[in-house]
């Protein structure tokens, strides 16, 4: 479907709102929950509003409009929202701040219900799907104050040309494809953001290569399954247009890599079921694609993974990292590991704890599991009890940072190639900077090496960061 009618159509709202806007010093304020999509959207939201006429303010008293972009992945994402929108009442009676809610929560019903009911004062709600129509959705709300509820459950359309802010000018992530298919029992996803879409290759090389030119050194490809890039196209003979030979995940990798500017190529979240041999093969031989890859486990238990549709056994998952490990020199792995699925028992969790010692992952991402209304899972009966989860994160925990201190120990005296972000946060005087395997690094160094690739030698390591030091 051609969308740039709709576009269109868009930027001629922007238009009208910048003119109505001119001179008023108007400020939006905008809280962003969930994944690097999300992120991603808030970014594409933050380009539409200012281009409208707003600045960006850190304090919601200070703004005209409070923006929140929702996740529903997590239970105290709910409690967080909502707490947030009982603190705006008194600021919407005293100067008519205007509220607007989209995203992942928005998509599901129970949600918009009880923000209807409870907070009749939010002024607009918009889902996943209809994220490119917030400026006609704010000028109808402005305009003719009225309530807006802009929200649909079919799959919606991919949308390019929106304007969009990006909180960085040294890394940017770049969105390839929108949706999932897996249909995981834990996960609301697929049901909130649709089926699988891939955007068309030519779309994602000028946007990589435009901002090459506007100086960007780290893109990190986004997709709810990356790694299936273009897979449901080909499944179902949708046409699409190869340029630049990209005609599947790996070709994307390897012509993203030939790009002049990029250094360095990050993706998240691939799907172990889809990491096929030319995907190993391009990470190997790319220089730029960081030799780090995320590769969600969830469970190293095999009835569990059965029991959440992840499509693989624990020996598969293990047979994948050797064959990895052989085939990618310097290869590291991090992962995401949910504890309490329902029906996992103590002799379950241990196969998961058996799988961390295998692997030796270099980061772990620890989830203790929250039900979620409009899920499989939730519909399971037999539910693990809350202090259980907890005993078991615990020891999950224990297990990781210990491993991760002694995988720490191995970067001092190493040399490392770090890309310099910009000032720690903890200590202004420093800089910071990560490693081709995402190690926080702190060092001494001017402030004009923001930005730049630098080598620096590892000399001490601490639980969450190294210190480096220039290397010449």
């Amino acid at each position: 479907m051609d969308t740039t009618n709709e576009v269109k159509v868009q930027e001629e709202y922007i238009e009208k709102l910048r003119k109505r806007n001119e001179g008023k010093n108007l400020k939006y304020n905008i809280l962003t929950m969930g994944c690097q999509l999300n992120e991603n959207d808030s970014e594409k939201l933050c380009g539409m509003i200012e281009k409208i006429g707003y600045s960006k303010t850190d304090s919601v008293k200070e703004a005209d409009i409070a923006l929140f972009n929702t996740c529903c992945v997590r239970e105290n994402a709910e409690d967080k929202l909502f707490g947030k929108l009982g603190e705006l009442k008194r600021l919407k009676e005293e100067k008519g701040l205007i509220i607007a809610i989209g995203g992942c929560m928005m998509q599901e019903k129970h949600i918009t219900d009880k923000i209807k009911e409870s907070y009749p004062f939010v002024d607009i709600l918009f889902g996943t799907h209809t994220l490119y129509k917030f400026p006609e959705d704010l000028y109808r709300a402005t305009e003719e104050k009225r309530k807006i509820e802009d929200i649909i459950d079919v799959d919606g359309e991919i949308y390019e040309g929106l304007p969009i802010k990006r909180d960085s000018k040294i890394k940017a992530s770049v969105t390839i494809m929108n949706g999932c298919n897996n249909f995981c029992t834990y996960c609301i996803v697929p049901y909130v953001r649709g089926r699988e879409r891939s955007r068309s290759p030519r779309s994602i090389i000028e946007e990589v290569k435009h901002l090459a030119k506007e100086g960007y050194k780290e893109i990190t490809l986004l997709g709810q399954n990356v790694n299936s890039y273009l897979k449901v196209e080909k499944e179902k003979n949708i046409y699409f247009s190869e340029y630049e030979g990209v005609n599947s995940f790996a070709t994307l990798l390897r012509a993203i890599n030939k790009i002049d500017g990029i250094e360095r190529i990050r993706f998240v979240s691939p799907h172990p079921k889809d990491f096929t041999d030319d995907v190993i093969e391009a990470i190997s031989d790319c220089e730029k694609v960081c030799k780090l890859i995320h590769l969600p486990l969830q469970s190293g238990n095999t009835k569990v993974l059965k029991e959440m549709n992840r499509k693989y056994s624990k020996e598969q998952y293990l047979d994948l990292v050797d064959k990895m490990k052989a085939k990618i020199p310097n290869v590291t792995l991090s992962t995401d590991i949910i504890v309490g699925f329902p029906g996992e028992t103590d002799e379950e969790f241990e196969d998961t704890l058996d799988v961390v010692r295998k692997v030796k992952f270099e980061q772990v991402y620890m989830f203790i599991y929250s039900r979620r209304v409009g899920t499989p899972g939730d519909k399971m009966e037999n539910q693990v009890p809350e202090e259980i989860k907890h005993k078991r994160f615990d020891k999950l925990k224990e297990l990781v940072e210990s491993e991760i201190e002694e995988k720490n120990k191995k970067y001092v005296g190493t040399i490392q190639k770090v890309l310099v972000e910009g000032e720690s946060k903890n200590n202004i005087s420093m800089l910071t900077g990560r490693t081709d395997s995402n190690k926080v690094v702190i060092f001494e160094g001017d402030k004009n090496l923001i930005g730049k690739m630098v080598m620096l030698k590892i000399v001490s390591e601490h639980m969450w960061y190294l210190r480096g030091e220039l290397n010449g």
